[in-house]
């Protein structure tokens, strides 16, 4: 009704929506929502009440599984914390299916992967703006961790028996701040260059959509310098 002008009251949004099977309603917080609707289409007519109890249905079966309407003694989810979500055996899984879904467009000369037993003396560069901020490495609706358990790529490679170098070039995702001498001096130096780019949810987000998939910024330019 107010984005796509499909419908033009609340009252026609709440039938149009029971009809389509919605359910659940984000309201915003607004006081005239349009799930207040719903008695009023019940009353004139426009659904049933059996459509009315057939959608309600799965919402509160999902939250009687939940155990929202039982005492929290009896409901095993009111005693999970950050010991159970964040315990070895999880940050272990979620360990293994960052390593599964990595996708390797290109492996020019086998470059990769990076052998710890090749880069003792080595001198590997990681660059740019995803390098080591650990706020922007989180998407839009992501749970952000503890601290201690979040690995940046240079957190994470200064971790090889290698010498790390550090340069951001940008300080943020949308890069309009740029040092060229800091990325080249950095790339230049180095026998390894790994070059962390990206959007994050200072560029990108629910309502924040862009007009082309170019890299923020100056950030094409900073890859340009970091491996010319």
């Amino acid at each position: 009704m107010l984005g796509h002008h499909y419908t033009r009251t609340f009252l026609e949004t709440a039938v149009a929506s029971m009809n389509a099977g919605c359910n659940l309603e984000l309201s915003y917080g607004m006081r005239n929502n349009v799930f207040m609707h719903i008695p009023q289409a019940l009353a004139m007519g426009n659904i049933t009440l059996q459509m009315l109890r057939d959608r309600v249905r799965p919402l509160f079966y999902t939250r009687m599984r939940l155990g929202e309407f039982d005492p929290p003694a009896m409901n095993p989810y009111s005693v999970l914390n950050l010991s159970a979500v964040q315990s070895p055996e999880h940050r272990n899984l979620s360990l293994e299916a960052a390593v599964k879904s990595f996708v390797l467009l290109k492996n020019v000369q086998g470059t990769l992967p990076l052998r710890a037993q090749d880069l003792p003396g080595k001198r590997l560069a990681v660059v740019g703006p995803f390098a080591d901020n650990p706020r922007v490495l989180f998407g839009d609706y992501a749970p952000v961790p503890e601290p201690r358990y979040i690995y940046t790529p240079r957190k994470g490679l200064e971790t090889l028996p290698a010498n790390i170098s550090f340069a951001a070039g940008c300080r943020e995702p949308r890069c309009q701040q740029y040092s060229r001498a800091e990325v080249v001096g950095a790339a230049g130096a180095a026998d390894v260059v790994v070059v962390c780019l990206g959007t994050g949810v200072d560029v990108e987000t629910e309502a924040k959509d862009r007009r082309d998939l170019s890299l923020p910024g100056h950030q094409l330019e900073l890859l340009q310098d970091a491996v010319q």
